[in-house]
């Protein structure tokens, strides 16, 4: 029995490529394109999926239940049908989105552009609930962002239904869908950057102010925990019995794409191991740093997460 199910309710066709430098109007030549299946939920579940084959865990596949519309959704299907993924393809009648990210080699930055994606009806969100409904597995993982005008109660209503089946839901998405999400279910982890936290807060945090701020969640039985992700200033894990500070990890940056699925994939899966919710959350962070290793929309490699987790830096 797999033990997780990831949720991608607005996946997309990841599209990096480099160029010398960006200017208006002008036609920009690219080169080193890379194609990806991408979106929260679709990369959280390609990070489990590599890592438990990397472990020889071909018995564990994840499931992966996300939209599909359009040939732009049966391009994204076959993307993903070498991987070791358990698949459940929601049909839907708009086009699946494409994104774009370009990396400008002489000032080093990215440019990310990502459409809001297809609009889903009532009945194609049905579907989606009665998936969530059958899964007997261990952990629900809800992330990335809600299709265009989906009701904000979505993630909540998941919530409820994992809970309800004994299944731990994990939740990373931001904006008015966190804030409905906390407000009507109770989440097993949820994982918000710095910025997320200060939306959800109203006001600027310092890591004190971090702490307060999910420490009130984790008392007022929002969530079990929170996982706050700092950049450069590493990540926290705050329990009702613990914070935990782990210090980032210094590598070698090529790009920020995927990171924080990378985490979020990394540490659920660590858990499924049977691993402490400490260890997962190091296991997570050493993830993260892996899949900043990686150009463009790649994520994390399994030899970089496992060097990383088990350098004595990370302790």
């Amino acid at each position: 029995m797999s033990r997780t199910l990831s949720i991608a309710l607005n996946p997309t066709i990841d599209i990096s490529s480099d160029t010398a430098r960006i200017h208006a109007t002008r036609k920009i030549r690219t080169s080193n394109q890379r194609w990806h299946p991408g979106g929260g939920g679709v990369n959280v579940a390609r990070v489990i999926a590599m890592l438990s084959a990397s472990q020889g865990g071909t018995g564990d596949k994840p499931h992966l239940m996300m939209f599909s519309g359009g040939q732009t959704g049966t391009l994204l299907e076959g993307m993903l049908s070498d991987l070791s993924i358990d698949l459940h393809p929601i049909s839907i009648a708009e086009q699946t989105r494409i994104a774009f990210m370009v990396y400008e080699e002489e000032s080093g930055f990215e440019y990310r552009f990502v459409p809001e994606g297809p609009e889903v009806s009532e009945d194609e969100f049905a579907q989606a609930m009665e998936v969530v409904r059958g899964f007997s597995g261990d952990y629900v993982i809800a992330s990335g962002s809600l299709p265009r005008h989906a009701p904000l109660d979505t993630y909540a209503r998941m919530a409820d239904i994992a809970n309800s089946n004994g299944a731990r839901f994990v939740l990373d998405t931001s904006g008015p869908a966190l804030k409905a999400t906390l407000d009507n279910a109770r989440v097993f982890l949820f994982k918000p950057s710095l910025g997320e936290l200060e939306t959800l807060a109203g006001r600027k945090l310092d890591e004190a102010g971090v702490i307060r701020t999910a420490r009130a969640l984790v008392e007022d039985g929002k969530t079990e925990h929170v996982t706050v992700t700092l950049g450069r200033e590493g990540a926290l894990l705050i329990s009702r019995d613990r914070v935990l500070r782990v210090p980032a990890r210094h590598v070698v940056v090529k790009s920020a794409v995927g990171a924080g699925d990378s985490f979020v994939g990394a540490l659920v899966w660590y858990l499924a191991q049977g691993h402490s919710i400490d260890e997962a959350f190091r296991f997570g962070v050493a993830a993260g740093a892996a899949a900043a290793r990686t150009p463009g929309t790649e994520l994390c490699h399994a030899d970089d997460v496992f060097e990383i987790f088990n350098s004595p830096d990370d302790r």
